[in-house]
């Protein structure tokens, strides 16, 4: 399970970068969606393992409250459903050899990747495009409430993120804090998104967890869990999306001019 996890993260890495320089990229449609829809096919495996984090997450945040051994059933349930996708070694060790068939095909086509642009003009347009749609998704996320608006601000921050990290030498204290702030949202949201594809996945297989009451008193922890880390995300999201996006790329245009003039003046 650690093993796909981490393999996915990288997946969506290596995305984050060609979206940093989309505009200039001229193949970015098509490896964009092959590393997306490689990831996706052991996303199944990831996901019977992250519901039963959001489980134990959840008991965890709710220990003073709530009795974990009352929910012991639901738990059993959980962990029955990962030791199937363990047990599916056929089914799992086909997928593993085509995802590595596929990245060592991939590997082969980035000797043969060309950005048609130099300097910042290669990172601009996707910095201000990536973090225009992170601050775009914030008002609508909490305007209409649902799994889908949350997960796609959530999506668009983890981009945001990405590309912070890869221009961090541009000013490195400053841009610390930007990546510890992106990361600590990314980190809200995706709990927030877990603990809804928890409630879905209860909601949809009622009769495999136990009662009925069983089952709505989780409901009720999530949503309360939920409201905590969404009221939490919006004022954080509102300090980094503060500016707008054009005002936002100039500035990084004026930090990378001034750390490209004293990289000339460095022996």
């Amino acid at each position: 399970h650690d093993a796909v996890h981490q393999v996915r993260k990288r997946c969506k890495k290596v995305r984050g970068l060609i979206r940093l320089v989309r505009p200039a990229f001229r193949d970015y449609q098509r490896e964009n969606e092959f590393f997306r829809d490689a990831a996706r096919q052991l996303s199944y495996v990831r996901d019977a393992q992250s519901v039963i984090e959001c489980f134990d997450g959840l008991m965890s945040h709710f220990s003073e409250q709530v009795d974990p051994n009352a929910f012991a059933s639901v738990r059993e349930q959980l962990a029955a459903c990962r030791q199937r996708v363990a047990d599916d070694q056929v089914g799992l060790e086909k997928r593993l050899d085509e995802f590595l068939a596929n990245m060592r095909e991939a590997r082969q086509r980035v000797e043969a990747w060309q950005i048609d642009a130099s300097g910042f003009k290669a990172v601009e347009g996707g910095l201000r495009r990536t973090y225009g749609r992170s601050r775009g998704a914030l008002p609508r996320a909490y305007e209409t409430p649902t799994m889908e608006t949350f997960h796609e601000w959530r999506k668009r921050v983890k981009y945001h993120w990405y590309h912070a990290r890869l221009l961090h030498r541009i000013w490195r204290e400053m841009m610390a804090v930007r990546v510890e702030a992106a990361d600590k949202l990314s980190d809200l949201l995706g709990g927030d998104h877990d603990l809804a594809v928890f409630r879905t996945t209860l909601l949809g297989n009622q009769d495999d967890f136990g009662s009925g009451t069983e089952v709505q008193a989780l409901i009720g922890l999530i949503d309360r869990r939920r409201v905590e880390l969404q009221a939490r995300a919006r004022p954080l999201g509102e300090k980094l999306f503060a500016e707008k996006p054009k005002q936002f790329a100039a500035r990084f245009r004026s930090y990378w001019k001034a750390w490209k003039a004293w990289r000339e003046l460095e022996p």
